[in-house]
């Protein structure tokens, strides 16, 4: 009788595990094939919109930054695109009719909430850390459906099929020369903090200034089952140069 009570446990148990593996199989060859191809998406937190410009007064200076922990350089991705657009690109800020600057503050692994989260902050938002749980794919939620031989075989399939996401977040701001007849005054309040004890504020109070400016974040994502850096970065430079070439 306990021989028998057994073997029906064993039974039960080897069901199970053959349907968690038949589950895990499924869902990680439905991530596989929905994301073998790259997707790669741009969100801007802030429309921007410059003023029509005579071809002859397309001149711009741009200023592209990166602090992030990726060696990776956009300047020229988004030179390229601008000069494509009709643009002079100038090395004068004095001789210039618009300026573009920008500073890629994060680049690495992350996942659709963290990205929105960091286009929602807008410019000078917080920007998280990479997340360390990112993008939780098909064939992982399927390993608890059988017994402890199911899941483990679960995690061998997760560990091969692998739905990443990488992220680059970009602070840009843009300034252009009032129209003829336009004067630009500016205020500006600062709260500066000098270690943990102390605060300085400083109130600025300006007469006319030189630029109009605008500011927005800028984020772009990249998506595909197992992707990596390497693949990704191109991508993501891209998109980024498209996104801002595209506002002049």
């Amino acid at each position: 009788m306990k021989l028998k009570s057994i073997a029906k446990t064993f039974l039960i148990a080897g069901m199970f595990s053959l349907v968690a593996i038949e589950f895990t199989g499924c869902g990680a060859a439905h991530t596989a094939i929905k994301k073998r191809n790259l997707d790669v998406q741009t969100k801007m937190s802030e429309t921007i919109f410059l003023e029509p410009t005579e071809p002859n007064q397309r001149v711009i200076y741009v200023d592209v930054r990166n602090t992030s922990d990726k060696d990776i350089n956009v300047k020229e991705s988004i030179v390229s695109a601008l000069i494509s657009h009709g643009y002079t690109v100038t090395t004068s800020p004095q001789k210039a009719n618009f300026m573009l600057q920008a500073n890629v503050l994060q680049v690495g692994k992350t996942d659709l909430r963290e990205a929105q989260n960091a286009l929602d902050g807008g410019f000078g938002g917080a920007v998280l850390g990479a997340a360390a749980g990112y993008a939780m794919h098909d064939s992982g939620r399927n390993a608890a459906a059988g017994g402890l031989i199911g899941a483990a075989l679960g995690v061998v399939g997760d560990a091969l099929v692998d739905d990443t996401f990488y992220s680059m977040i970009t602070d840009v701001q843009i300034r252009e020369r009032p129209l003829a007849g336009e004067m630009i005054t500016q205020t500006q309040a600062a709260n500066i903090k000098q270690g943990s004890s102390t605060n300085v504020q400083q109130n600025i109070q300006g007469g006319s200034v030189e630029w109009k400016t605008y500011r927005t974040r800028v984020v772009s994502t990249a998506n595909k089952v197992n992707l990596d850096f390497e693949e990704a970065q191109p991508a993501l430079q891209d998109a980024l140069a498209k996104s801002l070439s595209g506002l002049f």
